[in-house]
């Protein structure tokens, strides 16, 4: 089913469709039926506990989705936001999700999901265009509230929409994200990085 239907995974579920478990292609990996199953080699003898070994031959061979699906199951609601879920799979380390709702399962929120999503936001010229005094404004608001950058020795001008930033930043890593953050502000058409990496100890140097 998996193949025929080009997915890595399915929710296994009851009468009642409640979830149950997971199967994904890392349960089946290891099968005897392609030959892909643990050699029983003298150092998995002599480092696997019984039940690892026990729990290896399962995997490899049982013929139930009971007995090689991944539990316990992980889920969200349908109203779970986007960005809650991404942080869940990142924290979880998952590649899907299942939607749960009263219960019962309604859905499957996969990596590739999520990145549909984000191919169907606008971005650049497709966002709505704001004039420089909105940018200016904007801009400023989102650089007061960094926690990770001195906003007083950040300067920049905004002129038809292009901004400018000159100023002093501790790291590359810092001056590439208030880059970022600027080129997200609406109406934003150009961004000019003229921000210097200077050690925080050397600034007053």
């Amino acid at each position: 089913m998996m193949v025929r239907r080009h997915v890595s995974a399915v929710p296994v579920v009851d009468g009642n469709r409640r979830v149950l478990g997971m199967i994904s292609e890392g349960d089946l990996l290891r099968r005897v039926e392609i030959g892909t199953d643990r050699r029983k080699s003298w150092w998995y003898a002599l480092l696997a506990d019984p039940t690892t070994r026990a729990r290896d031959y399962v995997k490899a061979n049982a013929a139930r989705a009971a007995d090689i699906m991944t539990t316990p199951v992980i889920s969200i609601s349908d109203t779970t936001d986007v960005t809650e879920i991404v942080d869940l799979m990142q924290r979880s380390d998952i590649k899907r999700v299942p939607v749960v709702k009263g219960g019962k399962l309604v859905g499957i929120v996969s990596r590739r999901d999520v990145i549909r999503s984000l191919g169907k936001t606008p971005s650049g010229a497709a966002r709505a265009r704001g004039d420089d005094a909105s940018i200016r404004e904007l801009l400023r608001k989102k650089l007061s509230t960094l926690g990770w950058a001195d906003a007083a020795l950040v300067n920049f001008i905004v002129e038809k929409g292009v901004i400018e930033l000159n100023g002093l930043v501790p790291s590359a890593d810092q001056r590439d994200a208030i880059r970022v953050m600027a080129e997200r502000i609406p109406g934003v058409r150009k961004v000019k990085d003229r921000l210097q990496v200077r050690p925080a100890a050397l600034y007053y140097a």
